[in-house]
């Protein structure tokens, strides 16, 4: 795997778009049309302070993302506090968490959450919910999310928000004597789920608003999971054009320091790898043996941590010696014009929306205005800020 980053154009283009943040914080530019196809994730990798989350919400609305997509972690990224405080410093951007867990909070203060989100942002949240990780559960003594849990969650928020008032439930996602909001209560709020297995995805399919795929997708899982999605949808009766399906695409140009994209490449690949290896393996059609060798790996099977937090540039140079060029191909990479081009083509294949992952807006400034230049016209004017609505 090439390091080097010969060839881009990067740091004089990165700055060239400073004046457009400053001159647009208070929200997108008349003459920059809002682009609802795309997003950004908030707080990307390990941030050292939740205020970055500040800069990053001002900066993608001014260059206008359509939304912002914001993960939760157990340290200084509680989902709750940074969802706030991303919709208090914006005016235009689609909100969504992507994603947080139903194991970890009462059903009634999930519910009280996103209503409180919904119309502190007049309408721009979306509530992501996502699996999570079962060794992680039950290393913190909370129980694993089941398909069946979901699919149970999902009609108790919604029986919220629309002001039932919820008396003896007992279903897969518990039992709870009595469940209430406010009975005026008439809240549309749309629902994502973070999915690539096929039963999360057929889930998606049949009761949410929105789907967020996994990063490092090859073209032909990401179009595997679009029908998956989109067939479940029209089984149960929905316009499975009223799913959105977004793809999570790594994009990271070759302006980005060589030692930054190797963390935000191999690291993170490596760290999901770590995480829920043989899901990634059996979902992408890779060689399961590839695997078996970087478990295997005595520096790998010995560290403590995640790769693309705690691991040294060194370190990581070792394991990209042990993963494939094509496990790390499904990315946008090289000039701004050839990651806006990747960009596209992940339209193209068949996702509804494209979350630009793994960079800041500040490191994503040279793309936009390079994906603006190619932009079918009209082709996604229907499209809200919301990134499930």
């Amino acid at each position: 795997m090439d390091h080097s980053g010969s060839g881009g154009p990067p740091r004089a283009l990165l700055t060239a778009q400073a004046p457009l943040h400053r001159a647009y914080r208070g929200g997108v530019s008349s003459a920059q049309p809002q682009l609802n196809e795309l997003a950004f994730y908030g707080l990307p990798g390990a941030p050292k302070s939740p205020r970055d989350l500040i800069a990053e919400c001002r900066a993608g609305e001014a260059l206008g993302f359509g939304s912002v997509f914001l993960s939760e972690r157990f340290n200084i990224k509680e989902i709750c506090t940074i969802s706030g405080v991303a919709g208090a410093v914006t005016e235009s951007l689609g909100i969504a968490t992507g994603a947080t867990n139903q194991n970890t909070r009462h059903p009634g203060v999930t519910a009280s959450y996103a209503t409180t989100m919904h119309r502190l942002t007049d309408g721009r949240f979306a509530l992501g919910l996502g699996r999570g990780i079962d060794r992680m559960f039950t290393a913190f003594g909370l129980p694993k999310i089941t398909t069946a849990q979901m699919e149970d969650f999902v009609g108790l928020m919604r029986r919220l928000w629309n002001g039932e008032m919820v008396v003896g439930h007992s279903g897969p996602a518990g039992d709870y004597p009595l469940l209430v909001l406010d009975p005026e209560f008439r809240e549309p709020i749309p629902l994502m789920l973070t999915a690539f297995g096929p039963e999360s995805l057929a889930l998606a399919g049949r009761c949410f608003d929105g789907v967020i795929l996994h990063t490092f997708f090859t073209d032909e899982t990401l179009q595997r999971c679009v029908r998956t999605v989109k067939t479940a949808a029209e089984r149960a009766g929905r316009d499975p054009d009223r799913v959105r399906v977004w793809s999570c695409f790594a994009t990271i140009g070759d302006w980005i320091p060589d030692d930054v994209r190797l963390k935000k490449t191999v690291g993170r690949l490596a760290t999901y790898l770590q995480a829920y290896g043989d899901l990634m393996v059996r979902t992408n059609d890779w060689d399961p043996a590839v695997l078996a060798r970087l478990r295997a790996d005595p520096f790998v099977a010995g560290f403590r941590g995640a790769l693309d937090q705690k691991a040294t540039t060194a370190e990581l140079e070792h394991v990209a010696t042990l993963i494939p060029d094509e496990w790390l191909a499904p990315a946008a990479n090289g000039t701004a014009e050839q990651c806006a081009q990747a960009v596209l083509r992940q339209l193209d294949l068949g996702a509804d929306g494209v979350i630009l992952h793994g960079a800041s807006p500040d490191e994503l400034a040279p793309v936009l205005p390079a994906y603006r230049a190619i932009r079918p016209s009209g082709r996604f004017d229907h499209l809200r800020p919301n990134p499930a609505a």
